[in-house]
């Protein structure tokens, strides 16, 4: 898989090509994730060319992490750049979630659609998390885990969530809270106006559906599917629910 220097930072990439279509899909993962978190979409989903990367300081991209949505969507607008793909639908995941939202309201000729996945347009951590995070990473990773998985989830799955996030360095994922607690596109929503498709697990408990139905409600050209039986990891925990949400919104979209 490939790697792209972007600003004297390496960073990782995978992809996936498609025959017969010209539209781009793009992942991105939330706080202390991998382009790992989409594999499921990367070797399943039709449609389009699937591209997801590694965020600076994040899997097997070098660089150090951020502490602002905003420095991380100029990553992901370097990306793009450099890849020449200069419209492209974007999927975001949680802290993605709110980079591509960042990236529609700001470049909006880069974007030909949205995928939100268990995210919200204010994304409020509580200190205590924080501090946490600084005082006491392994236990606080294994609290969050219960929080990011639905109580059905598989625990070998969760297992490999709690591999994911403990083999990052705890300054990068405490910057990645720090950037989530600091969004807040709140009163910017109605100047997305791009095709939107809204997805989130139906017991998220980080990002609750409520979050999900006020992008719905805001977004000019939004749909919302509330998927069951999935958390917040809800492309992990239901992926061909998710990816099936996924190919019918791509149908309907062109970048």
């Amino acid at each position: 898989m490939p790697t792209i220097e972007i600003a004297g930072e390496s960073l990782f990439y995978a992809r996936r090509l498609a025959k017969g279509t010209k539209s781009c899909l793009v992942f991105v993962h939330g706080a202390g994730g991998t382009h790992r978190h989409w594999g499921r979409q990367l070797r399943w989903l039709q449609g389009a060319n699937l591209y997801a990367l590694d965020l600076p300081g994040h899997g097997r991209s070098a660089g150090g992490g951020r502490a602002s949505v905003d420095a991380y969507a100029a990553s992901l607008q370097a990306f793009l750049e450099a890849l020449g793909l200069t419209r492209a639908i974007l999927a975001g995941h949680s802290m993605g979630g709110a980079i591509v939202q960042l990236l529609a309201l700001e470049h909006s000729s880069m974007v030909g659609g949205l995928i939100l996945v268990g995210t919200g347009a204010r994304l409020r951590v509580l200190p205590s998390l924080l501090d946490a995070l600084a005082n006491g990473f392994e236990e606080t990773i294994e609290a969050l885990l219960g929080y990011a998985y639905s109580p059905s989830a598989p625990m070998d799955l969760v297992e490999l969530g709690r591999q994911e996030w403990l083999a990052n360095s705890p300054a990068v994922i405490r910057g990645d809270f720090l950037a989530c607690d600091r969004f807040d596109v709140m009163d910017r929503l109605g100047r997305i106006h791009c095709p939107t498709l809204v997805l989130c697990g139906e017991e998220d408990r980080l990002t609750p559906p409520n979050y999900s139905h006020l992008l719905r409600d805001s977004i000019t050209d939004a749909a919302l599917t509330v998927i069951p039986d999935a958390g917040h990891m809800v492309m992990l925990e239901q992926p061909q629910r998710v990816n099936r949400a996924i190919e019918e919104f791509l149908q309907t979209t062109v970048a």
